[in-house]
């Protein structure tokens, strides 16, 4: 393994494996590596929890799981978890971390799209969704489903985890210079700031009644996690048209799946992610999944045009969204190596050369 900074490439996590600093109660699945991120599985039992906490500095999470607890569930052959509730779930994978590796993890892309809520925590954090370089210990996946109540089993995959050693982030200056050898978004004048490329809002829509997007619904019955094209669009989703006035009024507490005004790229030597919520940019939050894999977009890998879908919500006031509005930003990270597999690239890659897509569970009417 490279000790250059960089995120680590599907080789070298798999030499994670190897070296004993990755381990799992199990073999690993087949496809659970990606090109520079790992699946992450759910352990066998969910524990109900009186409401969300962080460890902090002095406290392991089994330690506050003992005061917090409600009830276990065992999801050895399944298990409903409901909304408005907080689980915090044992992961099958546990880290013995060297000290110059350190990781984060975000929901896959599915996971966003269901409106799961997940975080990871470790023992001892101050933040979630970091892991620290050199973290020894168990990890644990939270989860809230805020849309669908769902089914969720022991190896069910709602989270990812990165892991990377020293800066790896590109400044402004180099991502312009990537953006003019590569086109990381098809915009002839991309706004870079904030260390990231801005993404806007498509709400002119496509085919011949201009949909721009889905409303959740509410009351359905439940998704299973690991079903793909099980479930019929209309009975969770209410699409949305543009119907000529290219904007959208975001109900508070409402749950949209929107698209990208701009097609994404991601070259096979960089990875990139989606910025946190941005109070400058509106009252609302985008993006649950953060992580784009290289080779997202990548031509020679099937993605020419690939777009970002993008899971919103507003918060508090009603907001109105307009075509062609900034509504994020991606940041790029430098690769340690190219990975051996690229997104796209016969890894059962889901959202390649997508445009408006929801998640893998649901079937188009016939």
């Amino acid at each position: 393994m490279t000790s250059k900074p960089g995120i680590l490439a599907d080789r070298a996590i798999g030499a994670l494996f190897g070296g004993g600093q990755l381990k799992s109660e199990v073999m690993l699945d087949k496809d659970q590596i990606q090109p520079a991120s790992l699946d992450l599985r759910l352990g066998g039992k969910a524990i109900r929890v009186r409401a969300s906490f962080m460890p902090g500095r002095g406290h392991t999470v089994a330690e506050k799981l003992e005061r917090l607890t409600l009830h276990e569930i065992d999801l050895e052959n399944g298990a409903v978890l409901e909304t408005g509730c907080v689980y915090i779930v044992p992961l099958m994978e546990s880290l013995d971390l060297p000290p110059e590796i350190s990781a984060s993890a975000n929901p896959k892309s599915s996971t966003g799209r269901l409106d799961i809520f997940t975080r990871v925590m470790v023992d001892y954090a101050q933040e979630f969704d970091k892991v620290p370089a050199g973290y020894k210990g168990q990890l644990y996946l939270e989860i809230s489903p805020r849309t669908f109540p769902i089914i969720v089993r022991r190896g069910s995959r709602l989270s990812q985890i990165r892991f990377r050693t020293g800066h790896a982030l590109l400044g402004e200056s180099e991502l312009f210079d990537l953006h003019k050898a590569e086109t990381l978004v098809a915009s002839d004048m991309p706004n870079v700031s904030g260390g990231g490329i801005a993404l806007s809002i498509d709400l002119q829509g496509s085919g011949p009644q201009g949909l721009i997007g889905y409303r959740g619904k509410h009351h359905t019955s439940v998704i299973d996690v690991d079903r793909k094209d099980a479930h019929d669009v209309l009975d969770f989703w209410e699409p949305l048209y543009s119907r000529g006035r290219d904007e959208l009024i975001l109900d508070p507490d409402e749950f949209y799946i929107l698209v990208s005004n701009e097609a994404v790229h991601v070259p096979p030597l960089y990875a990139a992610e989606m910025t946190p919520y941005d109070p400058l940019v509106g009252e609302f939050r985008v993006h649950y999944a953060g992580f784009f894999d290289p080779g997202f977009g990548h031509a020679p890998a099937g993605g020419s045009g690939s777009r970002a879908v993008l899971e919103v919500r507003s918060h508090e006031v009603p907001f109105i969204l307009e075509h062609g509005q900034v509504i994020g930003r991606l940041v790029y990270e430098h690769m340690q190596e190219r990975p051996d597999g690229l997104y796209g690239t016969g890894l059962g890659s889901n959202y390649q050369a997508q445009g408006l897509k929801l998640s893998k569970h649901f079937r188009l009417p016939e």
